[in-house]
């Protein structure tokens, strides 16, 4: 069973390599085959598949089957939740009372 935490790994792994920010600019202008990915990215088709898996896998693109070519898209929720989470993760949370650093505290 994954934690809260793996899946949410999952999402900034997507975010980890060169190739798949690439591939994210590309459907950034729309759905766009396998082949065409491959072409545009002189990638093989194993190479091209590994990093696929990582971003269908984190839910920000999504993928769907034409015949013998798998055809890619950005999810617009995963790209919601990928926002939220950033902004969730990276915004302190309010301080209601005054926290005491163990070095300023005397010892007993």
């Amino acid at each position: 069973m994954s934690t809260v935490y793996e899946e949410q790994a999952k999402v900034f792994k997507a975010f980890c390599d060169e190739k798949r920010l690439r591939i994210l600019e590309l459907l950034r202008d729309g759905e766009k085959c396998a082949c065409v990915l491959s072409e545009q990215l002189d990638l093989g088709q194993s190479g091209l598949s590994y990093h696929m898996k990582i971003l269908v896998e984190s839910g920000i693109v999504e993928s769907r089957q034409e015949g013998k070519w798998t055809h890619y898209k950005i999810s617009e929720k995963g790209s919601a939740y990928t926002g939220n989470l950033l902004k969730k993760l990276t915004t302190p949370n309010a301080v209601t009372e005054e926290k005491i650093c163990c070095k300023s505290k005397k010892p007993s």
